[in-house]
């Protein structure tokens, strides 16, 4: 399929999953518009500048730009001019004051693009949605777009993990497309085609299987992470060593060891809001008791917070007032600046709550974490926020501080006890330098 073949493609929402879209299929060869009704962000991508933390995207948004097959634009029309495959990447967040997805945003995507639609093209959904809203959204396009029947629905979900982006995007481990024509199918493999052309799985199937297969894949990473924190507070009640439990699992190739990380759990803006919107889009079809067990692996997830509290008021003989802690991490895990729902800065926060003084550092999200939570003290280096500290709290698996020299952090704390919130760390290395060292799960 030579260039001119190429279908013309806009991305719709330019945040995480959208920005990375946009620029990689441009760097593929793509004639790609960015689409944001933010036009402070649109500003900044049309300069080069990527408004997040993700390792390998601002070197690749310079490339697109100079070739000139990737622009941004605040206008619908502009969008819609342009583009033969339209993605949608706009945000679902959990609603205000309920587990319930937040559709406004893919709605209020559909009904401004839909107008402009005046010639055949295949509007794509990448953005994560309850099931059957698919359908919904496919009779609100035939019904506002001018060309009507002309234009089809179908439904791509994204597998992007935050710091791995660009090469999910360029060489993902499976695509789904969700369609309800071959034609359809014919237009997405052309929007794919050089991720095709290396051999990439692809699942065909119809709108509300592609609908479901994202949060199914987060539902189970979900309930394996929650796992092992499960069988930490077997170990922590019976005096056996989750680390090791976790290890022998991780031979049995029926379970494997990817996600079977014993400690703080899961965060983002991802799983958490998935996994509760799932449970409760089950509610609403009548099959809620199906997954009930989200449930608990939500709560399960949440109580790891609050043992990794209990574990640093143990280490200061059960009193967090007036002491000094030093938090490593406010990113929900390492490689980005995302703090949504991180559990690092929800300990950090509570332990402020509780009369601590908490000084937190992060290689990557201390901007983000400083205008959203004002009330933290920050530091400049984990030697910087250690200093002086009765206790030093690892909270995201940075490299950075996987690497920290026992020794050296030795040299500026006050008192040598660290709370390692992540598995993170060589327990006993840090033992042998004299810390006293505790995680969830061992002895």
């Amino acid at each position: 399929m030579g260039a001119a073949e190429l279908p013309r493609l806009t991305v719709i929402g330019t945040g995480y999953l959208g920005a990375t879209h946009a620029v990689c299929m441009a760097s593929l060869g793509y004639d790609v518009v960015g689409l944001d009704v933010d036009s402070k962000k649109i500003e900044k991508l049309q300069a080069g500048e990527v408004p997040f933390f993700e390792p390998g995207l601002p070197e690749l948004l310079s490339k697109a730009l100079e070739s000139g097959r990737l622009r941004f634009t605040t206008s619908y029309a502009e969008a819609a001019e342009h583009g033969d495959v339209h993605f949608v990447c706009v945000g679902t967040p959990q609603q205000p004051g309920s587990d319930a997805c937040d559709l406004t945003y893919v709605d209020a995507a559909i009904s401004n693009l839909a107008p402009h639609l005046t010639r055949r093209c295949l509007v794509v959904g990448k953005s994560t949605v309850p099931v059957n809203t698919a359908a919904r959204l496919a009779g609100l396009l035939r019904e506002l777009a001018p060309a009507g029947e002309e234009v089809e629905l179908a439904w791509n979900p994204e597998f992007l993990r935050e710091g791995f982006a660009v090469d999910d995007t360029l060489k993902p481990d499976r695509l789904v497309f969700g369609v309800t024509s071959e034609w359809a199918r014919e237009r997405l493999s052309a929007a794919f085609q050089p991720i095709l052309d290396l051999g990439t799985p692809v699942v065909v199937t119809d709108l509300a299987t592609a609908e479901l297969v994202k949060v199914a894949a987060n539902s189970f990473l979900a309930t394996k992470i929650s796992y092992i924190n499960a069988m930490a507070e077997v170990c922590e009640a019976t005096g056996a060593d989750v680390r090791d439990l976790a290890k022998a699992l991780a031979y049995d190739d029926r379970i494997g060891g990817r996600f079977l990380q014993p400690g703080l759990g899961f965060g983002g803006g991802c799983l958490p809001k998935d996994i509760r919107a799932f449970a409760h889009r089950a509610e609403e079809i009548g099959v809620g008791q199906a997954v009930s067990f989200l449930r608990e692996v939500d709560a399960i997830n949440r109580r790891r917070r609050s043992r990794t509290i209990d574990l640093v008021r143990e280490l200061l003989d059960g009193r967090l007032d007036g002491k000094r802690v030093a938090c490593l991490g406010a990113a929900f895990k390492p490689n980005s600046d995302d703090i949504r729902d991180a559990p690092a800065l929800d300990v950090a926060r509570t332990m402020h709550g509780l009369g601590a003084n908490v000084r937190v550092y992060d290689p990557a999200a201390l901007d983000n974490a400083r205008r959203t939570y004002p009330e933290l003290r920050y530091g400049t280096s984990a030697l910087d926020v250690a200093q002086d500290a009765d206790v030093v709290v690892l909270l995201t698996e940075w490299a950075e501080f996987r690497e920290i020299e026992p020794s050296a952090l030795a040299k500026v704390v006050k008192h040598t006890r660290i709370v390692d919130g992540r598995h993170a760390l060589d327990a006993d290395t840090w033992r042998a330098a004299g810390w006293e060292y505790r995680a969830l799960g061992r002895p």
